[in-house]
């Protein structure tokens, strides 16, 4: 999100541990390009109205709120839990004209009035991947970066931000999708390998499955 420095906009830093599976001192392809599943700990700091930093060592996620009057993180969120279900949809909808048929088809649905299903969705979009995870891991729904005619992959990367805000979500019992498979079981060819990016709320992301996924 370094593009909203300048408007004041919440930012962020994400970061992604690994264990190093070659031998000696060089790191090898073999370290840099691991499925994520195999990540020993992720997180984030958020810098906006607070200062947070957000983990998680796969025992649960936990948030740390920073005390800027003695310099200090205290637990201000422990073990947390995204809803099963949200309320919201998080995307760049500027894009909708390189959007795939099927993409476009499961935003109408989202869009669409229905009690029963708790529709419609309402849109909430900041531009900072970040900022709108940590929305969404705290007050559920589901953001999204799909591929499209421009780009196939989408613009976010698999080792640098699918991963870990993948393993965030599982530990706080959500789902991540690159729209046909699970996030974690992506084993990378190389390291700025792009992916697209559907996270959040379980149900919400088996929705988006059942959207890209059908023929």
């Amino acid at each position: 999100g370094s593009t909203n420095i300048d408007v004041n906009v919440s930012i962020g830093t994400i970061f992604s541990i690994h264990c190093k599976k070659s031998t000696g001192k060089e790191v090898t392809g073999e370290d840099l390009l691991q499925k994520g599943e195999d990540q020993v700990a992720a997180g984030y700091v958020i810098y906006g109205s607070s200062t947070m930093f957000i983990y998680s060592s796969g025992v649960g996620v936990h948030g740390f709120t920073l005390d800027s009057s003695i310099g200090e993180f205290f637990l201000s969120h422990p073990d947390i839990k995204i809803p099963e279900q949200g309320s919201t949809y998080s995307i760049n909808e500027g894009n909708s004209e390189t959007w795939f048929d099927k993409q476009k088809k499961l935003i109408s649905y989202l869009k669409e009035v229905d009690k029963s299903s708790g529709r419609p969705y309402k849109l909430r979009y900041i531009g900072t991947l970040v900022s709108d995870f940590h929305r969404t891991l705290l007050k559920g729904g589901i953001f999204m970066y799909p591929g499209d005619r421009e780009n196939e992959n989408g613009k976010l990367r698999f080792a640098f931000e699918g991963a870990p805000l993948a393993f965030i979500v599982e530990q706080a019992g959500g789902r991540a999708s690159d729209g046909t498979q699970r996030v974690l079981d992506v084993k990378p060819s190389h390291i700025h390998q792009r992916i697209p990016l559907f996270i959040g709320s379980r149900n919400d992301v088996e929705t988006a499955e059942k959207f890209l996924i059908s023929d």
